[in-house]
């Protein structure tokens, strides 16, 4: 984008260690997906060894992505304790600004008003207020809690009594499970499995949601190319993105009518 002094607008919006982080995200959660529904539902399309060998492969990178490297890359953003704080709040938790986003967003599928911007960068700070859509910010908690949970049942169904560092983290796990099991008429490791595979399933639905609706769109086809490769966003292109602009706020300032 040129602004009114013909500067580039072109920006960074993901770093490397964001690219990779949900590229990696990305592959092995649909090798996931896959390998267990086959390991689940019996399909042949490769043996079961194989596919329960590429599941337990893409485990840890899926934990490890989400657990370490992007936590890493949430708070190496912004300056100090409260400026990280603030990165952290604006762009993943959805909040009052979002609200009225998501509201807009309604009132635009009824053809009332635009489809309001999403992507906000502000020039003046030099980084954006907010990059995501109001509905991956809500989407994006309960992914993060459905990957525990679906962590922790996975454990038991790879061994009952897997343990680390000595501890019995399997036999904790079914003891936790014995406490809620009863209530569906199942035993703890019935429950376990059933709440696993419900979980895929949740995944499955919210694949659909993240890429089949929000990003089925050929104006949001920008943001794969910067996620997956360039990492830049040309922000001339004004659909569900808006600029706030350095400029404008000391013109507004120097235009504002002085009291006599």
């Amino acid at each position: 984008m040129k602004s009114k002094d013909n500067r580039s607008m072109v920006v960074e919006r993901y770093t490397l260690t964001d690219r990779i982080a949900h590229t990696v995200h990305a592959i092995a959660m649909i090798v996931l997906i896959i390998t267990g529904l086959k390991i689940y539902t019996g399909w042949d399309f490769m043996s079961f060894h194989t596919a329960r060998g590429l599941h337990m492969i893409m485990v840890p990178f899926l934990l490890a992505v989400n657990w370490i490297l992007i936590p890493y890359n949430i708070f190496s953003e912004g300056h100090g304790f409260l400026g990280k704080i603030s990165h952290f709040t604006d762009h993943y938790i959805f909040g009052p600004k979002d609200a009225t986003r998501m509201g807009g967003i309604i009132g635009n599928f009824f053809r009332k008003g635009r489809y309001p911007a999403f992507s906000i960068y502000d020039e003046e700070k030099g980084h954006y207020e907010t990059k995501l859509h109001p509905l991956m910010k809500i989407l994006i908690v309960l992914e993060g809690t459905a990957i525990f949970f679906i962590a922790v049942s996975g454990i038991v169904l790879y061994k009952l009594d897997w343990s680390l560092f000595g501890l019995p983290i399997g036999s904790w796990i079914l003891s936790a499970g014995s406490l809620i099991a009863p209530v569906f008429d199942m035993t703890s490791l019935q429950f376990l499995r059933a709440l696993h595979l419900l979980l895929t399933y949740w995944f499955v639905f919210e694949l659909v949601i993240h890429v089949g609706i929000l990003e089925l769109d050929p104006h949001v086809w920008k943001y794969y190319k910067a996620i997956f490769w360039s990492g830049k966003e040309d922000l001339s292109d004004t659909h569900y993105s808006e600029v706030i602009e350095k400029y404008s706020r000391f013109d507004a300032k120097e235009c504002k009518p002085k009291k006599h």
